[in-house]
């Protein structure tokens, strides 16, 4: 692993790292999440063929802290787009998680030159179109956040985030809770970025893209309904949709090996970065 000071990025500083070798894979993380929330094994098994470029957004983790009221997805793809510019990356593949995926459509609507393959996963265009997350699931999550309760937001969390089989064992609560309580996300900044997916919105603009692109989406995803994947497949020409039956919403955390394994043959058939159609 390569450690990047923080880089001055888009008038903040975003903490960056870069490991593995190999064509650059730029991965976007979902709300309040920063890079360790990968996990070890997803990102062991990516950097076999793969140079990982891992950061945390603006607000989050060890990037500065939040300089704004409000921000979109179209703003967070922006700074990605820079991040690129400052290591002097000119493409790379991407890989974008639930809100991080919504980044990752406007990154590839945005500067579709930069993007050799795109990566969409658990992720949603948003709009009417879209399936948003329950009520029951939002209402769980609010209160778990707003009491204030660290260690009842992590069990609430990790319960709604992956499969109920998964989270029935002990190994993996603890695991998750040892990523978990590093770098933890304050309310304020929770409710700017659940305000940037709320506002995304590419279902009108997904059919103009034009790269290589693979949707991965767990079938028991109660954050964002698996509905949401074939949705996004069936609008982006020549997508591939790939599900992962069973897992929830953390699908990377549940199945790594084979989600390593997706996005890998994915990025090594996708050199040239975009499609024929």
């Amino acid at each position: 692993m390569r450690v990047v000071p923080r880089l001055p990025v888009a008038g903040t500083e975003l903490y960056c790292e870069r490991r593995g070798d190999g064509e650059p894979l730029l991965l976007i993380q979902g709300l309040g999440a920063h890079s360790a929330h990968w996990g070890e094994r997803f990102l062991a098994e990516l950097e076999r063929d793969l140079e990982l470029i891992l950061f945390d957004h603006r607000g989050v983790g060890r990037s500065a802290a939040l300089d704004r009221a409000a921000i979109t997805t179209a703003d967070l793809a922006r700074d990605a787009l820079e991040l690129l510019d400052a290591l002097q990356i000119e493409r790379a593949h991407v890989l974008g998680f639930s809100m991080g995926g919504m980044v990752a459509q406007e990154l590839a609507l945005s500067a579709p030159e930069r993007v050799r393959t795109l990566t969409l996963g658990a992720t949603s265009a948003g709009g009417t179109q879209s399936r948003p997350t329950s009520p029951q699931v939002v209402q769980e999550l609010t209160a778990a956040a707003l009491s204030g309760d660290r260690e009842r937001m992590l069990r609430t969390g990790l319960r709604i985030i992956v499969s109920a089989p998964f989270a029935a064992q002990p190994g993996n609560h603890a695991e998750f809770r040892e990523v978990a309580s590093l770098y933890p996300a304050d309310l304020s900044l929770l409710m700017t970025q659940q305000a940037a997916v709320d506002g995304h919105d590419t279902y009108g603009r997904l059919r103009g893209v034009r790269l290589r692109t693979l949707v991965i989406h767990g079938t028991a995803d109660r954050v964002l309904d698996v509905i949401n994947g074939e949705l996004l497949a069936s609008l982006v020409a020549g997508a591939r949709l790939e599900l992962l039956h069973g897992a929830g919403h953390l699908f990377f955390w549940e199945q790594p090996e084979r989600s390593a394994q997706l996005v890998r043959a994915h990025a090594a058939t996708g050199a040239a970065g975009a499609t024929s159609h």
